[in-house]
């Protein structure tokens, strides 16, 4: 296949899942938004993380930012480690409709796939990904089990913890593995892995 079609496929499929209009209330933009913070660490977090990762400004961030915060769907505390900066959570009401998330159509043709597809697809995805990132010099996101900060070695603090970020000296949870970093690093071996898909 013609790789302009591939790509034109990638584009498309990305416009669809999307949404073109309101879904419970929220457009496009605040889904996105939503979606991000679902996914996003504790150390990411931040209307800064989200704009690099979302590829927009600061400035544009952050008043998107502040009208989901208006309409109670995030919850903004003081940064405790940083003054300067705040830490943005879901609120419940986020949760109670995320469910609703429009890309979850696009989630549920994923799941279709046989397992050995979905993860040969997932793996293919994420050497284009890596590409187009290396080209355009956007940050690349990724989990901390691909990433080469990552101490899977017991040997956090007072070894309370079995998993570490070597990059911020700070141990990690098993549910925090999967989650999106603004501090990826992809020098480990394997493709970094997107939450929620398996590479098999």
């Amino acid at each position: 296949m013609d790789s302009r079609v591939i790509a034109e496929l990638i584009l498309h499929l990305g416009r669809i899942a999307s949404g073109d209009g309101l879904v419970a209330g929220l457009t496009p933009g605040q889904w996105a938004i939503l979606r991000y913070f679902t996914r996003a660490n504790r150390f990411s977090r931040t209307p800064s993380a989200f704009a690099a990762f979302h590829g927009t400004t600061r400035g544009t961030a952050s008043q998107a930012i502040k009208s989901l915060v208006a309409q109670g769907f995030l919850m903004q505390t003081q940064s405790e480690t940083d003054g300067r900066s705040v830490r943005l959570d879901l609120t419940d009401k986020a949760r109670a409709i995320i469910a609703n998330d429009p890309i979850e159509a696009l989630v549920r043709a994923t799941d279709a796939l046989p397992p050995g597809v979905r993860g040969a697809f997932s793996h293919t995805l994420q050497r284009v990904l890596g590409q187009v990132v290396l080209e355009t010099g956007k940050p690349l996101f990724g989990t901390c089990e691909n990433c080469a900060h990552f101490e899977d070695d017991g040997c956090c603090k007072d070894g309370l913890a079995a998993y570490g970020c070597g990059f911020l000296n700070e141990p990690l949870m098993d549910e925090e593995l999967d989650q999106l970093c603004v501090n990826f690093a992809s020098d480990r071996s394997g493709p970094p892995r997107t939450p929620g898909v398996g590479v098999t």
